[in-house]
């Protein structure tokens, strides 16, 4: 037994149940390992809003984060030592999930991305119900189970994420798992006549009534839930209103003898407001910002930030700005679009032709529009460090972020905790979930109407500089009260009824460097 100030660890890992511990579980670890040439592991930081959103809250709490290593190849030992380092210094455990190739293909390719991604995005017609998908999906969420049920203790709370992972609660109740276990989708939740095209519909309903608390980024997304429910579920009933309710669900849940309840919230994630705000505000962003704003000869700079995916809505964006720029000629040599695309699931097909697809749109703007000294559209395909990010937040005037369809999107909410000026316009798909936070401030749009986002962008650009002021102001309010923290409180509250400060820093609390692997 390892002591750690008022907590231990036992020769497993865990923490004594003196102090419950805050569990989290997701498809990916918040690092990502991939091969060297030289055949050793490169270990680098994760990215997305998941990650971005749990890393600090999670940090030196001396909790456990369970996922996969984004690894398929090498053995246990080899696996173990490449994470040793971030166990040790992150100031929570990881918990790797080794997955097979198989499993990789048909779970997390197949049916978490060709049939719940699409599907929960309203693009059905996108969507690939090969029955081998479920059977691998169901088989991976046993193991992530399987792991949860060895590594936890009663008093544990257990948070699980995203649709990878829906099966979780049913498959930990089969084994008889006493933890509180909460669920949060990060992406939409479809409505009813969507939800019943899939196949298994039911047996995800019912695997996500297992849990205890059912969290969900909108409203909207909670009635969708909610309508579901109500049709392939017999005899639910819903008590009270506001940001969550209790669901009274006649039919036992596994391993629930008798009727049982659940509480059903819209929890908007938000960002870490304060980190962002800080860094944006550092001299060496303001001077990269100021950097690139003269390296386009301090134009107005219009910046699109995003994941290549077809959700993203990046091809209706760019025809757009072709739109604006042909029905406003005087936006011409005024206005440069910046479009950052962060590379993803490259090896794809559908990805790799979006791609192909993003590149002949810049190109022909910039072959048709391009003048003396101004190239319309600068296109960068690659990850930004956060540093460089924010500065291209503190330079932009007008963030453009029209996703086709997003859980919450978080360019909106990081980009105007960036403009510590108080100074810019947010264009914003009506179809984000952000938009029913950020109405009141931002130039709300439907990203199929491509004539409509031209004219909010010639309004946005030619917007009275106090307008802008003020719509900024009032964004950025919103967001500094609805941040990260905020979001983790809200949840624990309703899960649990404590909230982050249950889980408190341990400031001498260092783990130890081994590091287990689940098979």
């Amino acid at each position: 037994m390892a002591a750690h100030g008022s907590k231990t660890l036992d020769d497993v890992g865990r923490l004594e149940p003196t102090a419950a511990r805050l569990v989290v579980v997701s498809n990916r670890l918040p690092f990502v390992l991939s091969r060297k040439p030289s055949g050793e592991w490169n270990v680098r930081p994760g990215s997305g809003g998941l990650v971005n959103a749990l890393l600090p809250v999670l940090r030196n709490r001396g909790g456990l984060w369970v996922g996969w290593t984004g690894a398929i190849d090498g053995s246990v030992r080899e696996l173990e030592k490449a994470l040793a380092g971030l166990t040790r210094d992150a100031g929570y455990r990881l918990q790797p999930i080794e997955l097979t190739g198989e499993q990789r293909d048909k779970f997390y390719y197949g049916f978490s991305n060709e049939v719940i991604w699409p599907l929960f995005h309203d693009l059905q017609t996108n969507c690939n119900f090969d029955p081998e998908f479920w059977r691998v999906y169901r088989q991976v969420n046993n193991k992530f189970a399987s792991a949860l049920q060895q590594r936890t203790e009663p008093d544990d709370f257990v948070w699980v994420h995203d649709y990878h992972l829906m099966e979780v609660a049913r498959e930990l109740r089969a084994l008889g798992t006493r933890c509180k276990l909460g669920f949060f989708l990060h992406i939409p939740f479809p409505s009813l006549d969507i939800f019943l095209k899939l196949p298994w519909r039911a047996e995800i309903l019912r695997a996500l009534l297992d849990f205890d608390l059912i969290g969900f980024q909108t409203l909207r997304d909670r009635r969708n839930f909610l309508q579901c429910v109500r049709t392939l579920v017999k005899g639910p009933s819903v008590r009270g209103k506001g940001q969550v309710i209790e669901l009274h669900l006649e039919e036992p849940g596994v391993g629930a003898p008798a009727p049982r309840e659940l509480r059903i919230g819209a929890f908007p994630i938000g960002i870490d407001y304060n980190s962002y705000a800080e860094l944006a505000a550092s001299e060496s962003v303001a001077q990269r910002a100021l950097h690139f704003r003269e390296s386009l000869r301090n134009r107005q700079i219009i910046l699109g930030v995003d994941r290549l995916d077809y959700t993203k809505g990046i091809p209706n964006r760019l025809m757009a700005f072709k739109n604006a720029l042909q029905r406003f000629p005087e936006l011409r040599q005024k206005v440069t679009l910046v479009q950052q695309v962060v590379p993803s699931r490259e090896d794809i097909l559908e990805y790799h032709n979006l791609r192909l697809e993003i590149e002949h749109l810049v190109s022909a703007i910039n072959g048709e529009f391009t003048e003396p000294g101004w190239v319309p559209v600068h296109y960068i395909f690659r990850s930004l460090k956060l540093p460089e990010l924010l500065a291209y937040y503190r330079a932009a005037d007008v963030a453009l972020v029209t996703p086709l369809k997003d859980g919450m999107n978080l360019v909106s909410k990081e980009y105007c905790a960036a403009k510590v000026d108080e100074d810019g316009v947010v264009i914003l798909s009506e179809f984000a979930g952000a938009a029913a936070q950020l109405q009141r401030g931002a130039l709300l749009v439907n990203p199929h109407d491509v004539e409509a986002v031209a004219d909010c962008i010639y309004e946005a650009v030619t917007m009275a500089p106090e307008i802008r002021r003020a719509r900024m102001r009032r964004l950025r309010r919103t967001i500094r009260d609805t941040d990260i923290f905020w979001w983790v409180d809200s949840f624990l509250r309703a899960a649990i009824e404590k909230d982050l400060s249950h889980f408190p820093l341990v400031e001498d609390y260092v783990p130890e460097t081994e590091s287990v692997l689940t098979h």
